[in-house]
């Protein structure tokens, strides 16, 4: 079990069962007028459209190997711009928007963890992608999971899981520890809260609140704090809500077991998600890798942004 003792760089786990809608607010110091870094040097592909027609945009840079990058929650695929450039030297790189993040098509509807996933397989196949590493951060881990459990490892020879918890909401009963190996956040309350906060009028400032205060360590610099939040608020804040909810509410404890390809697990010491919970999904998958990045090597929850060149050579390691 991992010592869950406090960090300075660390957010504190407690806050999110305790009230998150209401640190995320009183953390907000960041506004929506932040300044927008472009994608320069990295390719728009021609939109794919999902069976219902909605587009998804995507970034693709390199030729080989086609590696498929899934953004988390809120997240946009311009943010893997340190691996899009970096990896796209040996392999195809994609970095796709889920259905309303980013650039992509932002309808009234699907905003679920299983219908992402049946938008990134209607992706890999309308791109005709095969033998596909697949990663995803955070939330685009759940959107992976659920591939896996709807349609198994179709097109997909191997998987990258950065940085997410097997279930982020705790049930009644629970110890510590179950907690900390599960990596639950939320409780069913705490998690509502949230999510009525990002829905309702301060959803912007709930939002700068999870950015600046949760989602990195404190040595990220803070003119890109104002990038990752433009790029957040590039989601509409009540399908982020709507999202979040279903989200968060998912367990992925039976399906996990499940996979049977080759997976390299990230995490971070400084990751509100526990070392121990990203260490548990690495044993239920045969000959699964997991590695975990210092507190005081950019090891919070966007370690791939923090530590791109640690990050980005394990990768290559991992795909060969």
């Amino acid at each position: 079990m991992v010592n869950e003792t406090k960090r300075a760089t660390t957010p504190s786990r407690r806050s999110f069962l305790t009230g998150t809608a209401a640190l995320a607010a009183g953390l907000a110091g960041t506004t929506a007028s932040a300044n927008h870094h472009g994608h320069s040097g990295h390719a728009m592909g021609t939109p794919a459209v999902t069976r219902d027609g909605i587009t998804l945009n995507y970034i693709e840079k390199g030729r080989g190997r086609p590696l498929v990058l899934v953004p988390g929650w809120s997240q946009t695929a311009a943010m893997y711009k340190h691996q899009i450039d970096a990896l796209s030297t040996r392999y195809r790189v994609i970095a796709v928007d889920m259905r309303g993040h980013g650039e992509s098509g932002k309808p009234a509807h699907g905003y679920r963890i299983a219908r992402l996933a049946a938008d990134l397989h209607d992706f890999l196949h309308g791109m005709d992608l095969r033998d596909v590493v697949l990663g995803g951060h955070s939330m685009g881990c759940s959107v992976i999971w659920s591939y896996w459990d709807l349609f198994g490892g179709d097109r997909v020879s191997r998987l990258l899981i950065i940085d997410q918890a097997p279930t982020v909401t705790v049930w009644p009963g629970w110890t510590d520890a179950q907690k900390a190996e599960a990596g639950a956040l939320f409780d069913p309350k705490s998690l509502y809260d949230t999510c009525a906060a990002l829905a309702g009028p301060d959803g912007e400032k709930t939002t700068a609140g999870l950015v600046n205060g949760l989602f990195f360590t404190k040595g990220f610099p803070q003119d890109q704090l104002a990038w990752v939040l433009a790029e957040n608020l590039k989601f509409p804040r009540e399908y982020a809500a709507k999202l979040l909810a279903d989200h968060c509410m998912q367990d992925w404890r039976d399906t996990i077991p499940r996979i049977g390809v080759p997976t390299l697990v990230v995490g971070g010491e400084a990751s509100f998600f526990t070392p121990a919970s990203q260490r548990w999904i690495a044993r239920q998958i045969p000959g699964a890798q997991a590695q975990i990045f210092g507190a005081n090597e950019g090891g919070g929850h966007f370690m791939f942004m923090e530590n791109p060149a640690k990050f980005n050579a394990l990768v290559e390691q991992f795909i060969g």
